[in-house]
């Protein structure tokens, strides 16, 4: 009898033990995938859900999305690597296969299913008509004749549409991001804003001038993950995050990141007053953070001035040469370079080097690349003008003498070209020094993205903005004075 007890609770401990170990590899399935790093990519200027912890100049991803994520990763047995990027730019970033999975408090659309894949629902929100208070715009055709405002590329977006078309005279007015869609409704340019719940709560309370006002909904909505197209994480991503909606995981982050007082922490108490009402104490915590921006800058300047230089003398060789093969390239190369967007040509380097080269280009390293061959096409008409502007005497001097072509250009006709352009190169530099800013729509935290950051913490716009401008206007000016210094030194050696 004791024989069978033993065998029988032996039997039950071995099947104990056969399940754990399977339930542990199904969670571990996805380490299949032949990698132990997964990458996450987000839009962190969305507090609660995704923010920059900004204390101590600090630069780390927090949030209840970024706490979900690092859960999953514990439990399926992966590291987990974070990115950012533009909220409209997340989509994209998946499809071409720059990250993993996606969260952002993302709401699974009909019209986002039919391009990416979705976990279930780990959180329900609701949408809100956020107004200047005692504006009376409570309901949906309260809106009615209004002018909206919206971040571009959310679920708030589509839902304010499908207002519009059941409510004549609504103008929707599509932005990047939420704090410069409050800052529409405080300049006075739109009526009011739809917003999600619980970031708006922590703009209200931050300026008690405004008020929101829960939208009723129509149907179920909420944010979930997102995959690329046949993601073999769907599964073992929805098992984790039902365990965790079953063992009270996710409802002990919901009351850490969204009760009351975790928003009250980065709202001010203080009363709003009249005009623009700025308050600079509010950001001195968070300066070392925007300072920390200034490093990145300057590097990507310096790098995008010298590898452009480099390559605009190339290109205003080529043109020079007489050959026309050559010179219709590199005029070609200058005419599509000048006539496009700037803008335009990093989202296609970024987001497009991946899918045609299967190389994983970093956005640092996109921004150097675009403003590159951008500056390279600026330039080249520059040094051209500078070559063609040295006395022809030179040229025929040296040639005279037998000083080969190529020596001829590099030590006697170059050198006095660039001291003729020297103003023009400052001007492009400083140029590329304010067009940096351009970069941090692909989540490069430099001097305009670290103080967009802040001010998405702190729920507030003008105060982390007017201290960036301060800033670069400080760099231009020492950059300035210093090609100044140059150009006096060089005038001495005539």
């Amino acid at each position: 009898m004791k024989k069978k007890k033993i065998w029988l609770s032996t039997i039950l401990v071995v099947a104990l033990v056969i399940s754990i170990i399977g339930h542990s590899n199904s969670l571990k399935a996805v380490s299949s995938l032949g990698k132990d790093t997964l990458t996450m990519i987000t839009s962190p200027d969305y507090p609660p859900y995704e923010f920059y912890d900004t204390k101590g100049g600090d630069r780390q991803i927090v949030g209840f999305d970024i706490d979900i994520a690092k859960t999953l990763a514990e439990k399926l047995g992966f590291k987990l690597q974070i990115m950012e990027s533009d909220f409209n730019g997340l989509i994209p970033a998946l499809q071409a296969n720059r990250a993993d999975f996606v969260m952002a408090g993302m709401t699974p659309t009909p019209e986002r299913q039919k391009n990416i894949d979705f976990s279930i629902i780990y959180y329900e929100a609701k949408d809100t008509i956020v107004a200047p208070k005692g504006s009376s715009l409570k309901q949906p055709q309260d809106l009615s004749g209004k002018k909206v405002g919206v971040q571009l590329g959310t679920i708030q977006e589509q839902n304010a549409q499908k207002i519009a078309k059941k409510f004549a005279g609504i103008q929707l007015k599509q932005l990047n991001r939420v704090p410069e869609v409050v800052q529409e409704i405080k300049s006075g340019r739109i009526d009011a804003a739809i917003i999600e719940d619980t970031v708006a709560k922590g703009f209200a309370q931050a300026n008690p001038d405004l008020e929101f006002n829960i939208i009723p909904s129509e149907e179920a909505s909420g944010s979930a993950i997102a995959f690329p197209k046949g993601s073999s994480l769907v599964e073992p991503f929805n098992k984790v995050l039902q365990e965790m909606k079953d063992n009270g995981t996710l409802a002990k982050l919901v009351t850490k990141w969204f009760s009351e007082n975790t928003t009250a922490n980065s709202a001010s108490s203080t009363p709003t007053k009249g005009g623009l009402n700025l308050d600079f104490t509010r950001i001195l915590p968070d300066i070392p953070f925007i300072l920390r921006g200034i490093p990145l800058t300057l590097l990507f300047t310096l790098l995008s001035v010298s590898l452009g230089l480099i390559w605009g003398t190339i290109l205003s060789l080529l043109k020079i040469l007489g050959i026309k093969p050559l010179t219709w390239v590199a005029n070609a190369y200058t005419s599509v370079f000048r006539g496009t967007p700037l803008l335009l040509q990093l989202a296609l380097v970024y987001y497009a080097t991946p899918q045609l080269t299967g190389y994983d280009i970093s956005a640092l390293q996109a921004g150097v690349l675009t403003f590159t061959l951008n500056s390279g096409a600026y330039m080249s008409e520059t040094i051209r003008g500078g070559i063609q502007a040295v006395d022809k005497g030179q040229s025929e001097a040296a040639m005279s003498m037998g000083v080969p072509y190529w020596l001829m250009m590099w030590d006697v006709i170059l050198p006095q070209a660039l001291k003729n352009i020297l103003p023009a190169l400052v001007n492009e530099t400083i140029g590329l020094l304010k067009d940096s800013a351009l970069v941090s729509t692909i989540g490069v935290v430099e001097i305009l993205r670290s103080a967009q950051i802040v001010g998405a913490n702190k729920y507030i716009y003008f105060e982390p903005l007017l201290f960036a401008g301060l800033i670069y206007y400080v760099l231009v000016m020492g950059m300035t004075l210093g090609a100044s210094a140059l150009e006096r030194r060089l005038r001495e050696s005539e």
